[in-house]
């Protein structure tokens, strides 16, 4: 019966371990997105700075399970290289060093609970605040605080063994520091981190299991090891059914790892004498309690240098080691152009929109980058008649395709997004994308009529007038400056300035409409009008218009989301039916 309360004391606590942690994580996501997006930015420089990104990134979201699952992520979607990934993930396993000292300073040389209580007190009146921040501080208060509860009770709970003989003597035997002793601990190691996924909760338990005496130095080192190989794990599963570069970066982890925790290995006991060598006391001479109560700072201590070593190893081969991986694991994924692809990438515990948001954006600017190169290409058939206008249409068609998927894909994204966020923040910038989206898509569908039109006149054999095709040359370009002003501000909110600027766009387009519609109505009146012709012209005004507006409820859009205040909405011109 004894035995059974013990376990489930143990499991609770690593249960509160683990739900603090991911509190924790999740409240410094949001509190730190923006300022870890600026972070993210220097990703694509030199491999100093990419491994400094990972240090930074998993000291900041308190998880290098999370950064590599994001590093995964962006690389899938093309955001990043493989050579830039992995100097990020080689930053990551030292940015998640700190978990350990956190433990292994906090956790067993002072009462945890009082800090806990404390941290979770402090976080109750910021949980009720209208201000959205001081309710992500409140989270990570309340992570810290049930993470260091968990910690004490894990520490509590661990049953004294001092006077079970069988125990010792099983344990003694494993920590004989033999190959196969070494090898048999690695491999528990692994197969504890792969089963909780994260080894900053297997480094917790490590470590209390170290103080309260139950490891020796030999296999809580071996432990440590085992833990580095485990952590992979996550990477792995997210990688699964993602891109050819996702795979990559993730088995770039994996062998990384892994080539690491062999070496150390190898060279267990040198690695051991020099962590030894620049720890304050020298751990080997002590035993009993002084070994225990010592052990946790040599451990973290040991799990800092080892990933730092290992890190040194690796930095100068980064770019060939990126393209050995490019070898071992050939693209094999054979993609039509006119396709769009946009695989989700995710992972247990680390499931948060924050990770996703800048391939989400990225994605957004690229499609509406899509509808001004299609509006460009438009304008380049303008009164012509000597052109391939079916090559035209064929490709018009393709990208209008091409921008549907991208729509249909990318909004689902969002709408599960919407549905696993807990922040309104993120949900009201979700769902102004997806209004965002739909509009595009409507620009890149009035591009299409608008060179279907091109054909009906070039197959009745029209051509403007030089005093109406001026006129129209003029309004398209001031279209095309409205849609090259909204591609240059995607993702942004406004300055009052840049909207007033956005109105007079649409002002500007609205009297050019009436302008040139009039035009049409007093040429219509004319005895000899071409009533075909000028309907064709009519149609082209209405279509260019749409586009104006498309874009001013695009720029409307991310005001409402981003800056959290009611807009009233323009009332939206009947689109075209599809």
């Amino acid at each position: 019966m004894n035995l059974v309360i013990v376990f489930f004391q143990i499991a609770g606590s690593l249960g509160l371990f683990l739900y603090g942690m991911k509190l924790l994580s999740e409240g410094l996501q949001k509190a730190a997105g923006v300022r870890m997006k600026r972070i993210l930015n220097f990703m694509t420089g030199n491999h100093f700075v990419a491994v400094i990104t990972g240090i930074l990134v998993t000291v900041i979201i308190q998880s290098s399970s999370a950064t590599t699952v994001m590093v995964v992520s962006f690389v899938n979607a093309g955001l990043i290289s493989l050579s830039a990934s992995i100097g990020v993930i080689l930053g990551a396993n030292i940015g998640t060093t700190i978990t350990s000292w956190i433990v292994a300073l906090l956790g067993f040389k002072m009462d945890i609970s009082i800090l806990a209580l404390f941290s979770i007190a402090f976080s109750i009146p910021l949980m009720f605040s209208k201000k959205m921040k001081y309710r992500d501080i409140a989270d990570i208060l309340l992570g810290f605080g049930i993470l260091f509860l968990g910690i004490n009770f894990m520490k509590n709970s661990m049953p004294d063994i001092s006077s079970n003989v069988g125990i010792l003597s099983f344990l003694n035997s494993l920590n004989s520091g033999s190959i196969f002793t070494i090898i048999i601990c690695v491999i528990i190691g692994v197969v504890l981190t792969v089963l909780v996924q994260s080894s900053s909760t297997t480094m917790a338990i490590t470590l209390t299991l170290a103080y309260q005496g139950w490891l020796g130095v030999n296999m809580a080192c071996a432990l440590v090891i085992g833990q580095n190989i485990g952590t992979t794990i996550t990477a792995y599963l997210a990688s699964l059914g993602a891109s050819t570069n996702a795979k990559r970066s993730a088995w770039a982890h994996i062998i990384f790892n892994v080539s690491g925790s062999v070496l150390a290995v190898v060279f267990f006991k040198p690695l051991m004498n020099f962590v030894n060598l620049i720890t304050p006391t020298d751990i080997f001479a002590l035993s009993g309690t002084a070994l225990s109560s010592s052990l946790p700072f040599y451990l973290a201590l040991f799990h800092t240098t080892f990933n730092v070593l290992n890190t040194l190893l690796f930095f100068p081969f980064i770019d060939k080691y990126a393209r050995i991986i490019e070898r071992l694991i050939p693209d094999t994924q054979i993609y039509d152009d006119n396709t769009y692809h946009f695989t989700y990438v995710g992972a247990a515990f680390m499931d948060t929109p924050e990770l996703y948001m800048i391939a989400i954006r990225d994605e957004t600017k690229k499609m509406a980058n899509l509808a001004s190169q299609m509006f460009t290409k438009y304008r380049e058939t303008f009164n012509k008649k000597d052109i391939e206008i079916e090559e035209y249409i064929t490709w018009f068609r393709q990208k209008e395709e091409y921008a549907d998927q991208m729509q249909e894909q990318l909004s689902s994204f969002c709408v599960k997004l919407i549905q696993d966020t807990q922040t309104p923040t993120n949900a009201a910038v979700l769902s102004s994308i997806i209004r965002v989206l739909d509009e595009i898509e409507s620009i890149t569908d009035s591009c299409l009529n608008l060179i279907i039109l091109t054909k009906r006149r070039i197959s009745q054999g029209w051509s403007f007038t030089d005093e109406s095709a001026k006129d129209l040359i003029a309004y398209q370009m001031l279209v095309q400056s409205f849609l090259d002003f909204i591609c240059q501000h995607m993702n942004q909110s406004l300055s009052h300035e840049q909207m007033a600027e956005a109105n007079d766009y649409e002002s500007q387009i609205d009297g050019w409409r009436n302008i040139l519609t009039s035009e049409v109505q007093s040429r219509l009146t004319q005895d000899k009008a071409e009533v075909k012709q000028e309907l064709v012209v009519l149609e082209k005004i209405r279509h260019l218009e749409h586009i104006g507006d498309y874009c001013i409820n695009i720029a409307e859009a991310y005001n409402q989301a981003i800056k959290h205040t009611p807009v009233l909405q323009r009332v939206k011109k009947e689109k075209i039916a599809r």
